[in-house]
């Protein structure tokens, strides 16, 4: 190993975080500043919470309330067309769209080819 090319190591560095924790570990460091420690991260305290530094979240909320404000027509119509399908059927309408159905699928299709082969000429 060469001499000289390895940094100091700190057996005693001090952790500060943001919310005030603050521990020892070992480090190549004296001193370690943190934005968020394991005593204020949601992941260990199971509380819901955004964890933003520079606003990003924040901004995304007011961009999405912003945008709500500006929701189109089409968008409104189609929301209602779905909350119109979803009513319940009555009895008699699904009889009616059950013999509709099976009346659509009992007719012959009409082929136009078929007559035009029927009446060619035998040679």
């Amino acid at each position: 190993m060469k001499a000289k090319i390895h940094p100091q190591y700190h057996h005693n560095t001090k952790v500060i975080c943001a919310c005030g924790n603050s521990f020892e570990t070992g480090s190549t460091l004296p001193e370690i500043k943190v934005d968020i420690c394991s005593a204020c991260h949601p992941f260990f305290t199971g509380e819901m919470k955004f964890v933003d530094t520079q606003g990003r979240v924040e901004k995304f909320q007011a961009k999405m309330a912003q945008a709500g404000k500006y929701q189109s027509k089409n968008t409104k119509k189609a929301t209602k067309n779905i909350q119109e399908d979803q009513t319940p059927l009555t009895l008699r309408e699904m009889i009616q769209a059950q013999r509709k159905q099976k009346s659509e699928s009992t007719q012959p299709i009409k082929n136009d080819k078929s007559k035009e082969t029927s009446k060619k000429p035998s040679k």
